[in-house]
């Protein structure tokens, strides 16, 4: 039933935002460096690794440059409209196509690059790697503002990113293989539209008391 929700919902949006889809990418093809699409390899069902597609919104370069896969808020490496598609979450609607052709679904763990995916316990990676990666999910949701709660952090961003932010990341994934369900599947489609409508909002967790707490030193 997922899956053909999948293909249904994701070739649905297709259809219903190529308006916005087309301008964007028309936008991108002649400012910045002329780039669409950025292929980015990610590690996906069975720790398999596979190309997610977004909008291009960084310098091609950028994963040799800064942060490398890590990006903060200000991140120099942003193209002007960058920024706004970044923060309005419209870079990862590509991702749509990595659902209709079954590399991701809708809802489920997002996918990492080897970087970040390093970045989990091998016993996290052995549970998040069970199920296709999502377009959205609880942890998409929680870390909606990552870029943000980086630029906040005094000191090493890179050792927060991976002692705070990752293990904390990794037990909301968690949670979600064990507690699938497709009324949370349901649940985490509406809570992602909302989160991008009113992006402070805490149903999931009224809905879900049991998700991980956030921890103490990660800023909301």
């Amino acid at each position: 039933m997922q899956r053909l929700l999948d293909i249904l919902l994701s070739a649905t949006a297709l259809l219903v935002l190529a308006p916005l889809l087309i301008p964007i990418a028309l936008i991108l093809r002649f400012t910045g460096e002329g780039e669409i699409f950025y292929n980015q390899k990610r590690i996906g069902f069975n720790a398999q690794p596979f190309d997610v597609l977004k909008f291009a919104t960084m310098l091609k370069n950028s994963p040799n440059l800064g942060t490398g896969l890590v990006t903060v808020q200000g991140d120099p490496r942003i193209l002007p409209i960058g920024g706004f598609l970044r923060k309005s979450k419209i870079n990862e609607l590509p991702q749509l196509l990595n659902v209709l052709l079954g590399d991701m679904s809708l809802i489920g763990p997002r996918p990492l690059a080897p970087r970040g995916f390093g970045a989990y316990t091998d016993s996290v990676k052995a549970v998040v790697t069970i199920v296709k990666p999502g377009l959205s999910g609880v942890g998409s949701i929680a870390f909606r503002n990552e870029e943000q709660m980086l630029h906040q952090v005094e000191g090493d961003q890179m050792r927060f990113y991976d002692e705070v932010i990752m293990p904390y990341k990794g037990s909301l994934e968690c949670w979600y293989v064990e507690n699938q369900s497709f009324i949370l599947y349901l649940t985490l489609i509406l809570c992602t539209v909302l989160t991008v409508l009113s992006p402070k909002n805490r149903l999931l967790w009224k809905l879900y008391p049991s998700i991980p707490k956030r921890p103490a030193n990660l800023a909301e």
